[in-house]
């Protein structure tokens, strides 16, 4: 049965942000600080989707309401907001402390039609650490705005290079910060994989990284590590050309032993490097996590007949296939309905769309690319759990329906207001069992 239409062209609780919501991808490396370019209440709404109402996540440094905001108003917009902005620019180099400042431009300001880029091109000259970026909402999602930002650093930041090529250093090219909950977690799970694998990483964002000095070395990497459907494919493509430098593209987060093994392996195949740092840390955590999911079978021996069976998935289409994927091959739960929210670029549906296709073995669903909240609860109402506990992955979007279902919701995506998040990952070795903890506490705990 197909999913009704919703009348009107408007969207009702998107699961995602605006593009100028990049602000986080500044505000997510150390030294960086956004300077926004638009209207008084763009800040504010990105603040909260992003990060208070996402888990709770918290600001420091120039992130939250320490955001510098040009607040462009009516009169910006009908004499031009030039001279504004480069007041703006001006306070915040003397005022704010930062390595690196990034003007996004917001809906009114790139309307409004000033010359951002002279106005900081006259910063750039003088040597000051300045790049600007038009991320005005009509330009797409947080997604789309995180490659613009970045693509608009490595031009005007890191700038050319022509020098050698280091064996064995990635660029980790890996979730968009703030946007998933668990992010800081997240790299730091994949970034203690790859250096004990035996690889160096810029780490480009979040609390093992080395600030805007490791951007720097971006173009020494000897390759450009994606691990992402579709989101920052168009920054290794640009690095390539700019730099020639390879990239491999990962489609699917590992998640669980047999996953992050695989993951490993491919990885170190593909640089070259040695296999026996990576063959031994395997073993090492392969030994650690059977020896927890051992313990963790005789409860799942013992109350199998009252756990969920089959689930539903709601969420960006990276986070959505991972879980999904790991849920189902793993640990045999029968996926139902898969919805990704994130609003992937239409050549790269088909790829993904093939993804669910190879679940597992005999294990092959049919994803639905759905933005409008409502409409993903009018599908999620025609899931067929059968007698057992329906059990969501999805966001606090849900929370209603979830309710009217009697199921299981267990937050994963953006908005996130039903969790507190401080350090938490789900993938990985040791992030697929938090993820376990996190699913059957909640099951006979009954939330």
């Amino acid at each position: 049965m197909a999913v009704k239409k919703k009348k009107g062209g408007s969207i009702v609780h998107p699961h995602y942000a605006c593009a100028v919501g990049a602000a986080y991808s500044v505000a997510a490396i150390k030294g960086g600080v956004p300077i926004a370019n638009c209207g008084p209440g763009c800040m504010y709404k990105q603040f909260f989707f992003l990060s208070f109402d996402n888990g709770f996540q918290g600001s420091a440094g120039a992130g939250g309401g320490n955001i510098p905001s040009a607040n462009v108003g009516e009169n910006d917009i009908v004499f031009g907001g030039a001279q504004k902005l480069d007041d703006l620019i001006k306070a915040s180099l003397g005022v704010v402390k930062g390595d690196l400042f990034v003007v996004l431009t917001g809906c009114s300001g790139e309307l409004v039609g000033d010359d951002v880029g002279a106005v900081v091109r006259k910063y750039q000259e003088n040597g000051y650490p300045v790049v600007f970026a038009d991320t005005g909402g009509f330009r797409g999602t947080n997604l789309n705005g995180h490659e613009i930002v970045v693509e608009a650093i490595i031009d005007q930041f890191v700038g050319d290079y022509h020098g050698p090529k280091k064996k064995g250093l990635v660029n980790l090219w890996f979730e968009t910060p703030y946007f998933n909950m668990n992010w800081r977690g997240d790299y730091l799970e994949i970034v203690r994989i790859l250096r004990s694998a035996g690889f160096e990483v810029n780490v480009l964002f979040g609390p093992e990284s080395g600030g805007v000095e490791e951007w720097k070395s971006i173009p020494k990497a000897q390759f450009n590590l994606v691990l992402s459907t579709w989101n920052g494919l168009k920054i290794a493509k640009h690095l390539k050309k700019k730099y020639n430098q390879p990239y491999l593209h990962i489609p699917v987060i590992p998640i669980g032993e047999e996953a992050t093994t695989a993951f490993i392996r491919q990885i170190v195949e593909y640089a070259g490097i040695d296999k026996a740092k990576s063959e031994a840390f395997i073993a090492d955590e392969a030994k650690i996590y059977y020896y927890f999911l051992e313990h963790f079978s005789d409860f799942f021996s013992e109350y199998w007949f009252g756990l969920p069976a089959k689930f539903a998935t709601i969420g960006n289409s990276t986070d959505n296939v991972a879980l999904t994927k790991f849920l189902a091959d793993q640990i045999g739960l029968i996926p139902v309905k898969q919805i990704i929210t994130d609003n992937p670029p239409d050549k790269y549906r088909d790829d993904i769309r093939e993804l669910y296709h190879n679940l597992s073995e005999d294990v092959s669903v049919e994803v639905e690319f759905i933005e409008d909240g409502y409409l993903v609860e009018e599908s999620l109402k025609q899931a067929e759990f059968g007698t057992s506990v329906p059990l969501i992955l999805g966001s606090t979007w849900e929370v209603d329906i979830a309710r009217e279902m009697n199921a299981l919701l267990i937050e994963i995506g953006a908005p996130t207001t039903e969790s507190v998040v401080i350090n938490r990952s789900y993938i990985g070795y040791r992030g697929a069992l938090t993820l376990l903890e996190r699913i059957y506490s909640a099951t006979v705990g009954g939330k």
